[in-house]
């Protein structure tokens, strides 16, 4: 017995057809739903590293803003150290923090690095009133048992600030809850001072940006299996007609054949762009995400350069208004301007300069090279000799021509600019007769190249000396100076280098050592 006939051949053609277009359709529906709810939660897994890296972030420029206003008070302020250190205390207790988010200053004043029983003396802490001025111990444990204290300051000791994450009690309840606090060291008095947010906190933020991502990927979903049922429903229509025709005309058998997979080929090819069209969106979304991410970094190195180039573009400030003002007297001759423009050109390189050494500094793979010491100090000279013959200023290099460097040359440039310019800024403010700078080079016994540069300055006036190294402190107005350059270059030379950066009092002003492994 045929199971298909002539009689029935126009339902079965509609039974197998619905059969067919459901199982397509339900399959892809299926791995459409499967794909679209893995790329939630690969979304929702890189939305949460999103949530903490942000809040890491946020606790630690919170805690460098304090150190800022610390350090710009210590500045302004007459008050001895003690004043000054009971001032701060009571500045960070009258910070309110947020009820809703439970984050909040506190500080230890560290009174054995090593940690130990009485390791530190809590100074404040707006959530235990009752710790105030009592010695605390790195040998307490949380909830969990994690000896937290004793985890932040091993950091501390290494790193000079650590992010710790632990159990304690949240402000307003008397519930234990994991809290992440970002510590951080502050040697000018021996304080940690850190600030936290509770975790509980940071899964609320997250649950929302799920709840959100949810509602728009089951939207997604709900609306492409309407689609797809449109296109069932549309098919079986189109089969009950094809079918019907088949009946009426069975002749044109073959026909309708070809009609229907025509129909099933265009179905096929719809169904295919579309696809596509949403591989495209995802390939679209995740350049952004990268876009994203590129712009923070860039961000972050705009900041930097901006730091160091206030006082060039100082320099260029007072040189326009130099030539406006000739301009203005009539007195803008040719040979003037073109100086002037030099020394414009002079700036902007050592501008361009800053961009290169600030993208080799954080560049994570970075080539060490040999050079000529008299050819790299001659290379400085070039960008920064028109600024000191302007001045009257006169400058003596000594260093032999063998002497040679297995380094980073231009980070190695950057510092010596650093500080002829500080030098040069010196004997221009205390308007000294017959301003000099000088510059030789020896190699000591131990086979390293040691740099000197002397000024007839004055000398440092600040006491210790080291603290000229300490990033954002200057002895200039806030106009002109930044307080960074000093402190970058301490770090180039011992971080990078290994070597030794080190300033001493001279017969005529202060003088600059670069100590360095040949």
């Amino acid at each position: 017995m045929k199971f298909i006939t002539e009689k029935n051949i126009s339902k079965m053609i509609i039974y197998i057809f619905i059969i067919i277009m459901s199982t397509m359709i339900f399959l892809i529906s299926y791995f459409y739903v499967k794909n679209t709810y893995e790329d939630f939660e690969r979304q929702m897994e890189k939305s949460v590293q999103d949530q903490y890296r942000s809040q890491k972030s946020i606790l630690k420029k919170e805690i460098n803003t304090i150190i800022d206003i610390i350090n710009y008070n210590a500045t302004k302020s007459d008050e001895d150290e003690t004043e000054l250190k009971a001032d701060t205390v009571r500045l960070l207790n009258n910070i309110t923090f947020d009820r809703d988010k439970s984050n909040y200053i506190f500080v230890y004043e560290i009174l054995n690095m090593n940690g130990g029983d009485n390791f530190a003396k809590l100074l404040v802490n707006p959530n235990r009133p009752d710790l105030l001025g009592k010695p605390i111990s790195t040998n307490y444990e949380d909830t969990n048992g994690k000896r937290f204290r004793e985890e932040f300051m091993n950091e501390i000791r290494i790193f000079g600030e650590s992010y710790t994450e632990y159990s304690y009690n949240k402000v307003y309840t008397n519930e234990a809850r994991q809290k992440l606090s970002y510590f951080k060291y502050f040697p000018r008095w021996n304080w940690v001072i850190a600030v936290g947010v509770y975790v509980d906190d940071i899964e609320k933020e997250i649950a929302k940006n799920k709840e959100h991502l949810t509602k728009r990927v089951q939207n997604q979903v709900f609306q492409n299996i309407l689609l797809f049922l449109l296109f069932l429903s549309m098919a079986i229509v189109i089969s009950i007609i094809v079918s019907q025709k088949i009946d009426e005309v069975l002749k044109r058998y073959k026909k309708s054949v070809q009609s229907k997979s025509k129909a099933l080929k265009e179905l096929n090819e719809t169904l295919e762009k579309r696809v596509e069209e949403e591989i495209d969106k995802n390939r679209e979304h995740e350049q952004l995400l990268v876009q994203k991410s590129k712009f923070i970094a860039l961000g972050e190195m705009i900041s930097n350069i901006a730091h160091q180039w206030r006082q060039p573009l100082s320099e260029l400030s007072t040189i326009f208004m130099f030539i406006k003002f000739k301009y203005n007297l009539g007195q803008l001759d040719e040979e003037l301007m073109k100086k002037k423009s030099k020394e414009a050109d002079a700036v902007l390189e050592y501008m361009s300069h800053t961009i290169d050494d600030f993208r080799n500094f954080f560049m994570p793979k970075k080539e060490k090279e040999k050079f000529s010491l008299k050819i790299a100090m001659d290379s400085i000279m070039t960008i920064i000799s028109s600024s000191l013959s302007n001045n009257n200023i006169n400058i003596t290099i000594c260093i032999d021509n063998e002497v040679v460097l297995n380094t980073y040359l231009n980070e190695f440039q950057q510092v010596i600019l650093n500080i002829i310019s500080n030098a040069k800024d010196v004997l221009i403010e205390n308007n000294v007769e017959n301003p000099w700078i000088k510059i030789d080079a020896i190699i000591d016994q131990e086979d390293r190249v040691i740099i000197y540069i002397e000024d007839n300055g004055g000398g440092i006036k600040i006491e210790p000396k080291s603290k000229i190294f300490e990033p954002y402190f200057t002895t200039k107005d806030d106009s002109d100076g930044t307080g960074i350059g000093l402190y970058m270059s301490k770090i180039i030379v011992e971080k990078s280098m290994h070597g030794k950066l080190k300033v001493r009092e001279a017969e005529f002003g202060a003088r600059f050592e670069i100590i360095l492994p040949k």
